[in-house]
């Protein structure tokens, strides 16, 4: 066995009150992906950003082959082949892809400047080592969740010359997606790069791990092989298996809510990398949680977007009816009004104002309600925050705590808390999960049953397949902008796989 790469010993750190690491041991060696999994919260973040650079450990030591080293910032630790792709991407949205990947470490012209023509070949170089095939000269701000991850890792992948951080790599990426970055994973691996692999998918771990360390509570409580069952490595998480995550599916179906016959969206004006929805045709039913699958490209997010009147202007062909009778979903005031409620795949970017209050972003939607007479009441307003911090478990439990300082799964849990006040009938749903631990996954698939027990419907796009088959009543195949097949909640993963990417297909 090789000598570890890395080692971390007795690390401790503490932000205020909270105890966020109480002696932590972990340890890489030279070509191998260990996984590092956790709950929200566990301390696997600080962790790895103590690794990283960003804070300072208390107490502990850290050896790079060998030798101790402390980094006071993260460009000390790129310097020592140490790279993180983090879950909320740092990309300048204003600058294009090339700028981003150099930022910081641009190349220059003897008495001449920026040397662009060359970091622009070498962008290119970069994105097709990454398996990424997207034109270097467009805006970050320009590109799609997925896409802005695929170019994080290309990025990354370009200082890691030793260890490579990757804190939840997939979580905006397709099936398909996520397989060409396994291959990436196993050609780093190849040239003596230490991966450390953060993931809330635990089906991921045995496809691109070599073993597994579960923390919770700022401790190491388990260390498994990646062969490990995953109801093993649940019970280390939560304390329970994955499969009583998922509620049992609807017993009954209300009436319709959404029909969609050849619908298609013409968007006003090309926009790059968009694909406009072309011919969907689907229902969703009060009280039953529809799935639509598809690779990036496919256009789910697009058609979630164009029906809440979210996505550019255009207009609608085909059949689009609400509650039975036609509608114009051309603005988010008139979505609004149908009854449709959003839950976007961008928490951090569209979902939530990080620099406000757990309340003041819950009541975003029903300012109208608490505001008689223009002003809004104080009363209401914390009636209806303590109201939805207690249906959503929120934690902590405190209205006047900033979004930006809860975990993942929380700051989701008051997008969701935002959009349900308004008790809307039909609730759109983009990557409901990304970036959510198993613990807070299951506390969702509860909330979410109970609401469509209630009457609602839900129509929901996810990456994950093993979310879409153990939730879904239906789940819709989409393919560049079509709905290509439907199959019954529960299906096999291989067939709704096959039906999503065109394989089974092409090879007929």
């Amino acid at each position: 066995m090789t000598e570890p790469i890395l080692e971390m010993r007795g690390i401790e750190k503490r932000f205020g009150g909270v105890h966020a690491l109480r002696g932590v041991d972990f340890d890489l060696r030279e070509g191998e992906v260990h996984a590092l999994l956790g709950e929200n919260g566990a301390g696997k973040s600080t962790l790895m950003n103590v690794l990283a650079g960003v804070i300072p450990p208390e107490r502990g030591e850290i050896r790079v082959k060998g030798k101790v080293v402390q980094f006071a910032s993260p460009r000390e630790a790129q310097a020592s082949g140490i790279a993180t792709i983090y879950q909320e991407l740092d990309l300048v949205p204003g600058l294009d892809i090339t700028a981003n990947l150099f930022l910081g470490h641009e190349l220059m012209r003897p008495f001449a400047g920026l040397d662009n023509r060359r970091m622009e070949r070498e962008a290119r170089a970069r994105m097709a080592a990454a398996g990424v095939d997207i034109d270097v000269r467009r805006k970050i701000g320009d590109l799609s969740i997925g896409q802005r991850q695929l170019v994080a890792i290309a990025k990354a992948l370009s200082y890691a010359t030793r260890v490579l951080i990757m804190d939840e790599p997939t979580a905006a990426l397709s099936a398909a997606e996520a397989e060409r970055l396994f291959g990436v994973v196993r050609a780093m691996c190849a040239r003596g790069v230490g991966i450390v692999y953060i993931s809330h998918r635990l089906e991921e771990v045995p496809r691109v791990a070599d073993r597994v360390t579960v923390m919770r509570d700022g401790r190491i409580v388990g260390d498994e092989p990646a062969s490990a069952p995953q109801a093993r490595l649940v019970n280390l998480l939560v304390g329970r298996p994955f499969d009583q995550l998922f509620p049992p599916r609807a017993a009954a179906l209300g009436p319709e809510l959404l029909r969609l016959e050849r619908a298609g969206f013409t968007p006003a004006a090309e926009r790059a990398g968009w694909q406009a929805p072309r011919d969907v045709s689907l229902t969703v039913h009060g009280g039953e949680i529809v799935g639509l699958a598809g690779v990036m490209g496919a256009g789910r997010t697009e058609l979630l977007s164009a029906l809440y009147g979210a996505g550019p202007p255009g207009r609608w062909h085909g059949s689009v009816s609400v509650a039975g009778r036609p509608a114009r979903l051309q603005s988010i005031g008139a979505a609004r009004r149908a009854g449709l409620a959003f839950v976007t795949d961008d928490r951090r970017g569209s979902g939530v104002i990080l620099r406000h209050s757990v309340g003041r972003n819950v009541v975003m939607s029903i300012l109208r309600r608490i505001s008689p007479a223009g002003f809004m009441s104080p009363a209401a307003e914390d009636e209806a925050t303590r109201r939805s911090i207690r249906n959503f478990d929120i934690r902590p439990p405190r209205g006047d705590v900033l979004v930006g300082n809860l975990s993942g799964g929380n700051q989701q849990k008051v997008v969701f808390a935002k959009e349900l006040l308004r008790e809307p009938k039909l609730l759109l749903l983009d990557e409901p999960t990304r970036g959510v631990d198993v613990g807070a996954k299951g506390e969702i698939y509860q909330r979410l049953r109970a609401l469509t027990g209630q009457g609602l419907g839900v129509l929901v796009a996810s990456s994950e397949l093993p979310e879409l088959v153990g939730l879904c009543d239906r789940i819709v195949a989409m393919r560049q902008g079509c709905s290509v097949a439907e199959f019954p909640g529960g299906i096999d993963e291989k067939v709704l796989l096959e039906s999503a990417t065109g394989i089974a297909g092409e090879a007929a």
